[in-house]
């Protein structure tokens, strides 16, 4: 079998994690050749990680004849434009949530957040998606969608007991949540297209639809999202300065606390949370009740090993997790975090996706789908109402 190449666009927080688990792809020969980035860490990147080609415009990595996969790994304001442009480009393409947003037009007021209308939002959005998506239908290339969420093993091994089981799914709670984002953009609505709900909440929204499409389908019906409710906040807005010190969230047009609940149209829910308060490390969970038992995936934190340790200095290289102040008292230390999260197995499913031309687990119509919902959410809280989708 040929050499499957990879370029990768960002060389970010997420592009490390990519790069582990490229270099755990088991049965096909897979090399992720060049790297592209505007800043200079894209030569340090590139290697630390053996990439031999770097490029200092997306253009010029698409235009390499020898890649076969582009894995775009940039802010979301990027993505659809650089699905589109890889793809007409002759590219498999591998994209990053979210899928899309909105992220401001000539004439908005700024800040977008507060001044926008979130009805306006979905609307456009909307739109926007289904040109993207008939743009890559007409290319004929694979788009996946790199959801994390549905190849951790603590949700895989769900939907195959809800397979086996057939049981009917009456409510799901699902939560991402961490003490806030470092980066600067994550505080403004026309870099991320939202806040919390869209840059944590839609992975526990990703697979709250997933496992609903896994139940349908173990049973025969057919099941959509019928109406969604919403609210959000800026809870940290009531901190002073010096109560900030392990609070990273400082939001200026986009929250830092949301829900969202669904209705499905077989009359079942599900209660989506992210916050930007939430200290202790990521927590990634999700609660499946159904009408034969209980499921809990905690992907994080879990218990796989807990870890109470005195000294911070001796700790100084040792990982213990992510978004933790600190690794000294009780800690739950995330093992092996690319497999526990999902990220490994996720990224060969794609390389298999590329090698046989089979569509992937996580595809374009969960990405679609997961940001119409997130929308109406936004305009449910602003309006204080039910939207119907």
């Amino acid at each position: 079998m040929s050499k499957i190449r990879v370029g990768l666009v960002g060389c970010g927080f997420v592009a490390e994690l990519h790069m582990h688990a490229y270099r755990r792809v088991h049965g096909l020969d897979v090399e992720v050749s060049a790297a592209a980035a505007r800043s200079d860490h894209v030569v340090e990147f590139a290697h630390r990680h053996r990439i031999a080609k770097t490029c200092r415009s997306f253009a010029e990595l698409i235009a390499d004849p020898d890649l076969e996969i582009i894995d775009i790994c940039t802010p979301p304001s990027l993505h659809a434009s650089m699905i589109v442009a890889a793809m007409r480009a002759g590219k498999h393409v591998i994209c990053e949530k979210p899928f899309a947003g909105y992220f401001g037009r000539d004439g908005d007021p700024a800040p977008i957040g507060r001044h926008v209308p979130k009805a306006r939002m979905y609307e456009r959005v909307c739109a926007e998606m289904e040109e993207t998506v008939a743009a890559i239908r007409e290319t004929g290339r694979l788009f996946m969608y790199a959801e994390d969420w549905i190849y951790a093993p603590a949700l895989t091994k769900t939907p195959e007991i809800i397979r086996a089981t057939a049981d009917k799914i009456l409510f799901m709670k699902a939560e991402e949540s961490h003490s806030g984002s470092h980066a600067a953009h994550a505080a403004q609505w026309a870099m991320t297209g939202g806040g919390s709900l869209i840059r944590m909440g839609c992975h526990p929204l990703s697979a709250v639809l997933y496992l609903k499409q896994v139940e349908a389908k173990a049973r025969g019906e057919m099941i959509r999202v019928a109406s969604v409710t919403g609210d959000v906040g800026n809870v940290t807005a009531s901190l002073k300065p010096e109560e900030r010190g392990f609070i990273k969230a400082n939001p200026i047009d986009v929250e830092d606390w949301g829900t969202l609940t669904l209705t499905f149209s077989d009359g079942t829910k599900a209660t989506i949370f992210s916050g930007d308060m939430i200290m202790g490390g990521v927590r990634n969970l999700i609660e499946t009740y159904t009408s034969g038992g209980s499921l809990f995936a905690n992907i994080t934190p879990n218990t796989h090993l807990m870890s109470y340790q005195t000294s911070e200095e001796k700790l100084k290289d040792v990982y213990i997790t992510e978004k933790v102040d600190r690794k000294t008292g009780w800690q739950y230390v995330c093992l092996e975090e690319e497999w526990t999260r999902g990220y490994q197995q996720e990224i060969q499913d794609f390389m298999e996706c590329a090698a046989s031309g089979r569509q992937p687990r996580s595809d374009l119509s969960l990405a679609v789908e997961t940001i119409k919902v997130n929308y109406a959410g936004y305009w449910a809280a602003e309006e204080g109402r039910r939207v119907t989708l």
